[in-house]
């Protein structure tokens, strides 16, 4: 009489590499959301934008274009009544670029019934999100490299001379900056999406997240640094405290770090993102713009923070995703 012994209910080894079909999402991502509608309707938009604040700042500009050494940079920081400037525009439409492509990521292919299919393939979940994720980056990169040269071939059409060098490679950090800045907010859509089922409810979350630390989260902050830090009669001391701590709690917020790294580095003349006494000005020439590196430094500190703050994002989704059930 043969004994027949049942395997053990060893874990799964996987074969291959935990890469395998990583471009191949990112290549059906990207070409799914560069041709979808919303897209389009999106990039129309900022490109109008994009055009009109481009034709009033040359517009304020023409008088002073042999004079001023960054001509090219006010082109991002210079608006024409009523429209405003284009950095102005950055910090609503890239938040609502960001959303619009990572809101339904997951969820959506949840409510297709996709998401069983997909990984019956030679996918796993690793390579599924993260290739979720960097072609949603990368179509954002593309989406506002695109406006750079549009921006930078339109001023230098009506300004009628070219950019220098400093002027190029500073234009590009800021495309840099906002490329990571719009990283966050799609790494935060990107867990709405998977935590919850419905995409409108993931959308609506991440807006509300957006409008929390664009709007509400500068008053928190001041509240708190009231209450954590009272300013005593006769102690100018603690005036300074209070004001550093207020500082310390609104770089808190992704908004913050943007446009305080945004505006150090189209303006070389900011010598200093945060509180200054006057006696730490003496020796200083007023108004003398910053070497590049000098102002790399300066902003450092802030594009660590928004790096550190879409990898943090994308780490979470990544651990609630690995728990996730998915049946067929």
């Amino acid at each position: 009489m043969s004994l027949q012994l049942k395997p053990a209910n060893l874990p799964q080894v996987r074969e291959g590499s935990p890469w395998t079909g990583l471009w191949a999402v990112v290549s059906k991502e990207m070409a799914d959301s560069l041709t979808s509608v919303r897209m389009l309707i999106l990039e129309l938009l900022i490109i109008l934008t994009a055009a009109g604040t481009v034709y009033g700042a040359t517009q304020s500009l023409s008088d002073n274009v042999s004079q001023d050494r960054f001509i090219f940079l006010k082109l991002f920081t210079t608006g024409h009544d009523p429209v405003p400037a284009f950095i102005g525009f950055l910090g609503f439409l890239v938040p609502l670029l960001a959303i619009a492509l990572a809101f339904d990521a997951i969820n959506g292919e949840f409510n297709q019934r996709t998401m069983s299919k997909v990984l019956a393939q030679p996918i796993y979940r690793d390579a599924l999100l993260i290739g979720k994720f960097l072609a949603g980056l990368f179509t954002l990169a593309l989406a506002l490299t695109s406006i750079w040269l549009l921006i930078m071939g339109l001023g230098l059409l009506r300004l009628g001379i070219p950019p220098s060098g400093e002027e190029v490679a500073r234009s590009l950090w800021f495309l840099v900056l906002t490329i990571f800045y719009g990283g966050i907010w799609l790494a935060l859509a990107m867990v709405f999406s998977i935590i919850f089922r419905q995409p409108a409810t993931a959308a609506l979350a991440s807006i509300a997240v957006w409008l929390f630390f664009t709007v509400f989260w500068g008053i928190i902050a001041d509240l708190l640094a009231r209450l954590l830090q009272p300013v005593q009669p006769g102690l100018p001391q603690t005036v300074l405290a209070q004001a550093q701590l207020q500082q310390i709690l609104t770089r808190l917020s992704p908004n913050t770090l943007y446009v305080e790294s945004m505006v150090a580095m189209l303006n070389p003349t900011i010598r200093s993102l945060g509180l200054v006494l006057p006696v730490q000005l003496q020796g200083a020439v007023l108004g003398a713009p910053l070497p590049l590196s000098q102002s790399l430094l300066l902003i450092w500190p802030h594009l660590t923070g928004l790096i550190a703050a879409m990898l943090l994002l994308f780490a979470l989704g990544y651990v609630i995703f690995q728990r996730r059930e998915i049946r067929a």
